[in-house]
């Protein structure tokens, strides 16, 4: 089993916490969870990580995600004689697939309970669904999701999050966007009409204060970050906190 990792993903560090408390000598600043990391040194942001201080750090294995953080620093980091694990990310299925390689294939742990949690829940949702389709039952809300403001941008195609939602019976209508997070004036968001808005707390944190005041007469969602975008211990709860927050939008 590999000894010392460092993770440059929250995600995945709440991951490899939960499953082998001890193994992270390095985290990013925005890995928050659990709220004790240990001894783990801070090694800067998913964006900036300071690859000489990583390197120092002497890791067995660093862990990444392609879409958190940028080729030139895992070039880097690699070029300073460092093993780098990229996961990539775009679905439920894949973020399972990829927690299995990176805890069971890379770092040689046993299978953590809560990974066959989140697989039970989630299972327990698509269930529930094709009951709802058998019985035509459906009614399926329409949403956009903003990520920031300022300028505004949204969850376009290929994500993990809007995954997440169209499981929970809400489909993202930039789903067929070019962009994955394209920028689209508030405006046409406002004229979308759409169901609601979903507002995640992370990357932008949006409050009852500060989000849904853009969207005057729209139903609006406030849901934690981590449960939606977060691949990780996160996901066995995940399909219940998310239908809350959705069955609660005011």
């Amino acid at each position: 089993m590999r000894r010392r990792v460092v993770s440059l993903v929250p995600s995945l560090t709440e991951a490899v916490a939960e499953s082998a408390p001890g193994l992270l000598v390095g985290v990013t600043d925005w890995c928050t969870h659990p709220g004790d990391l240990g001894a783990a040194e801070r090694i800067g942001g998913t964006k900036n990580p300071d690859v000489r201080r990583i390197a120092e750090l002497r890791p067995d294995l660093v862990i990444a995600n392609e879409e958190e953080n940028r080729a030139p620093d895992l070039d880097a980091l690699r070029a300073a004689g460092v093993e780098v694990l990229v996961t990539e990310v775009r679905d439920l299925p894949q973020a399972l697939r990829e927690l299995d390689r990176v805890l069971v294939g890379a770092l040689g742990l046993a299978r953590p309970a809560w990974l066959a949690d989140a697989e039970a829940a989630w299972g327990r949702v698509a269930r529930a669904a094709e009951r709802t389709h058998r019985a035509q039952r459906v009614e399926e809300l329409t949403a956009f999701v903003p990520v920031w403001r300022r300028p505004w941008m949204v969850l376009g195609r290929d994500t993990f999050a809007g995954d997440l939602l169209g499981r929970l019976g809400v489909r993202n209508v930039y789903a067929g966007h070019a962009e994955r997070y394209p920028r689209i004036p508030v405006e046409e968001l406002a004229a979308a009409g759409c169901d609601l808005v979903v507002l995640p707390d992370e990357p932008y944190a949006f409050t009852a204060d500060d989000g849904p005041e853009a969207f005057p007469g729209l139903r609006a969602a406030l849901v934690s970050g981590r449960h939606l975008t977060w691949y990780g211990p996160s996901l066995a709860e995940a399909p219940g906190v998310l239908a809350e927050a959705i069955r609660s939008a005011g």
